[in-house]
């Protein structure tokens, strides 16, 4: 009976290590020659999402930026956060508006309000230094789920490439992303497979999307099985070794 549960747990390894090698080999799909798509799909949900990359950034909360006054070093800091309300403490100005402004426009804005407040023809220069409000959430059957932050104008393939790509068990079909509307939170779907062809949309992210990469649930099964074999050997050894 030992030999016969050992000769089994040994047929199941070969099986299983078989399927994921064919599943590593899996050759990836050829892209299509020429224009990629670029609209969006209303069947998918995906009527929210967009190709387009946008032409200027608007400050948005918990971004980084630097206010520096020319020769005016006590008016000047290197990095101050846009703060959950929108807005950013200065020295001579305390708390004022900055979220939803370019950093140009709020640039003109602290020069006018430093001129108003008494100091002659200031000099400001404002750049952002980090795009801390550009994170989205990477899970699923993925190698490395986890939060990530990216750059304005990333798009749904970079976030995928962040946590290093689907896994074998993935199912690159099914690709639900989540994102905050005002009627609440929307969900569209998209294929990777077709993304990456460019048969589908590829969509720029937004702070705060979701991205969840389906699993096949066969693939997962031989995936847990696998995990599960050195627990089966070390019975099967034991049993040996009785005899």
């Amino acid at each position: 009976m030992t030999s016969l549960t050992s000769n089994s747990a040994r047929r199941a390894a070969v099986s299983a290590a078989a399927l994921v090698l064919l599943a590593g080999c899996a050759s990836t799909p050829d892209p299509i020659i020429g224009a990629s798509v670029t609209q969006p799909r209303a069947d998918l949900g995906q009527s929210d999402y967009s190709f387009q990359r946008p032409t200027s950034y608007l400050l948005r909360p918990a971004d980084q930026i630097s206010v520096i006054v020319f020769r005016e070093p006590e008016f000047s800091l290197e990095a101050v956060k846009v703060g959950v309300e929108g807005n950013v403490s200065l020295p001579m100005l305390g708390s004022i508006p900055a979220a939803g402004m370019t950093a140009m426009q709020f640039e003109q804005d602290v020069t006018r309000r430093l001129a108003a407040v008494g100091l002659k023809s200031p000099m400001v220069s404002v750049n952002i230094t980090e795009y801390a409000s550009h994170l989205v959430t990477v899970e699923g059957a993925v190698d490395s789920p986890g939060v990530y932050a990216f750059q304005p104008g990333a798009r749904l393939s970079s976030a995928i490439a962040l946590a290093k790509g689907p896994k074998r068990t993935a199912n690159v079909q099914q690709v639900a992303v989540f994102r905050e509307s005002p009627q609440g939170i929307m969900v569209a779907k998209f294929d990777y497979q077709q993304v990456s062809q460019g048969t589908m949309l590829d969509p720029v992210l937004q702070p705060g999307d979701r991205v969840v990469m389906g699993a096949d649930g066969l693939s997962v099964f031989w995936e847990d099985l696998l995990k599960a074999l050195p627990v089966f050997g070390v019975f099967a050894v034991a049993g040996l070794n009785k005899n």
